[in-house]
């Protein structure tokens, strides 16, 4: 089979899934959560050394089986998000927590940094905020050409989501909509290329960590807000949470990184099963120097 042709029918499929109704396809995500986790020994060794890195070994009840099924529901929610219109999407955010940190940013005129881990459903946060005002939002382009139109179709699209690809000139984008007392937004947790990040602890163990969200949180005295979408039963919708750091970023930038890896471990740990834990977090990039301990 040729790569147009398979890139053609994984268009197919999207358009397909994304006539279900979201509740559908959540109660799909157990069945293909499972059979991922079954199919591939190196997506379930990793899952399960990531999960038990956090949370320890032996795993709480119930927290594996959490973390399968969520990753399924995450992956099958997708189409429906990126082939949806805007209006559609946001409402299915059914409940919105700490929107008064947003409404404090515009009165004081000012820029807001929005950092969403991989954590519950992390396309719509973007989203939800674009309804009411622009952000620009860093993306990593797809390895092949041929699915670039879908993925800016899906995230970019009619959401009024501006773009920004993960090089040189996305990073200036961001700037620029911060200093213009716009929004901005980034997953904090992608793992960065070589010379984008350093090794900072996460749940315990070095992960090679991107700098760009601590060197953004100084730009245009932009207000950094931590959001992410907590996926409820299936059917019901979203709950957007969005909070402040619990102290504000000082220091260095290595001090600063250490923090938001702080950060992200407490809003990790509400809701554990709603993370992204077979994502290869602890790699280390092609030519960056080795961790200081434990490297993957």
């Amino acid at each position: 089979m040729s790569w147009v042709t398979f890139l053609a029918l994984i268009a197919r499929l999207f358009r397909l899934l994304s006539r279900l109704p979201l509740g559908a396809l959540h109660r799909l995500g157990w069945l293909a959560g499972w059979v991922t986790y079954a199919a591939s020994p190196t997506y379930r060794r990793r899952l399960r050394a990531n999960l038990e890195q956090a949370l320890g070994a032996p795993l709480p009840a119930g927290a594996l089986a959490d973390a399968v099924v969520g990753a399924g529901r995450q992956a099958l929610e997708l189409p429906w998000i990126w082939l949806h219109d805007n209006d559609a999407v946001v409402a299915r955010v059914v409940r919105v927590s700490g929107w008064e940190h947003v409404e404090a940013a515009w009165a004081a005129n000012r820029g807001i940094l929005f950092l969403t881990p991989h954590l519950g459903c992390f396309e719509i946060s973007a989203r939800y905020y674009a309804a009411h005002r622009p952000i620009t939002v860093l993306y990593r382009p797809p390895r092949r050409a041929e699915l670039q139109p879908l993925v800016e179709a899906g995230r970019g699209g009619d959401s009024g989501i501006a773009l920004a690809p993960a090089d040189l000139g996305g990073v200036r984008k961001l700037m620029k909509a911060l200093r213009d007392r716009q929004a901005a937004g980034i997953l904090p947790d992608q793992v960065p290329a070589r010379g984008e990040g350093m090794w900072a602890p996460f749940f315990g163990r070095d992960a090679y960590t991107m700098t760009l969200a601590a060197r953004l949180a100084g730009v245009g005295n932009a207000q950094l807000i931590l959001a992410w979408a907590e996926r409820l039963e299936p059917g019901r919708g979203y709950h957007l949470h969005l909070r402040l750091p619990r102290r504000p970023l000082s220091g260095s930038i290595e001090e600063r990184v250490v923090a938001i890896n702080g950060e992200l471990e407490a809003m990790i740990r509400e809701r554990p099963g709603q993370y992204l834990w077979g994502y290869n977090r602890y790699k280390r990039p092609a030519g960056a120097p080795p961790a200081r301990k434990n490297e993957a």
